[in-house]
């Protein structure tokens, strides 16, 4: 039975749906059944950053709607077998979505996954009620900026008043020298304007634009430090231990309670 994640953000650009194709991509390759969700009604993009926009004919709202049945909608990753993907609609918002009826949908999905990731539109509106509502837990995706984080905040206190209560943070975009010059804000201060755990930090890497524009999520090359960093992400998702990179060791495993 599939355990169901919504990957979310207060700010926009923080890199939250790179995050979820990395996240997917690498549980498909450690063996897991995973179906990535796209949540972006109006907004998608999940689907360019898996390479697979040419094979989308179906969405999410089809199914919902009886227009199509489930398996003519969702597309198998032909790279990773146990990797699926399911569109969202273009020419709606999430405004226009039925919230109960998206859940139920999600729902019937579970008997044939593991993991269930649905990619949130950023900030606290209709679209992040869509996925939270679904979710047994959720992921934000932050940048090491004071805008971000105080965002960030926000959307964790709306989690925990749709239910959701295990919610971890991901600081995306990490650069050690600039948090050196004091020219963005280090971990420990994100982690403690947040107040929730930290399941990994990702530094900046020029190898994640480039894996967007060619569709190839950059957890394929593990050699790289973003790759690294999805990966051992990706195994803390399962509930691995994994040791902790050199730029996620400050303030990683202090589990903060909201107040």
């Amino acid at each position: 039975m599939a355990e169901v994640l919504s990957i979310v953000s207060g700010k926009g650009g923080v890199g939250k749906t790179t995050t979820t194709a990395n996240l997917g991509t690498a549980l498909a390759a450690m063996g897991y059944k995973v179906l990535l969700i796209d949540g972006d009604a109006g907004l998608r993009n999940l689907d360019i950053a898996l390479g697979m926009q040419e094979q989308v004919v179906y969405h999410f709202l089809d199914i919902m709607e009886h227009h199509c049945p489930p398996e003519n909608a969702v597309i198998t990753d032909e790279k990773h077998g146990g990797l699926r993907f399911l569109s969202a609609p273009q020419d709606v918002s999430g405004a226009e979505i039925d919230k109960a009826r998206f859940k139920q949908m999600v729902d019937g999905f579970r008997p044939y996954y593991d993991y269930i990731m649905i990619d949130c539109a950023a900030g606290i509106d209709d679209g992040f009620a869509m996925a939270a509502g679904a979710a047994d837990r959720a992921i934000i995706v932050a940048t090491p900026e004071l805008i971000s984080a105080r965002d960030a905040d926000r959307v964790a206190a709306r989690l925990e008043a749709y239910g959701v209560t295990e919610v971890f943070l991901l600081i995306n975009r990490i650069r050690v020298d600039m948090i050196k010059k004091g020219d963005m804000i280090d971990i420990d201060t994100i982690i403690n304007i947040v107040a929730v755990p930290l399941i990994g930090a990702v530094p900046e890497d020029a190898g994640v634009i480039t894996s967007n524009i060619t569709g190839t999520p950059v957890v394929l090359q593990p050699k790289t430090r973003a790759g690294k960093a999805y990966l051992n992400i990706a195994k803390r998702v399962t509930g691995r231990k994994v040791p902790i990179a050199r730029e996620e060791k400050r303030g990683f495993g202090r589990l903060f309670r909201r107040k």
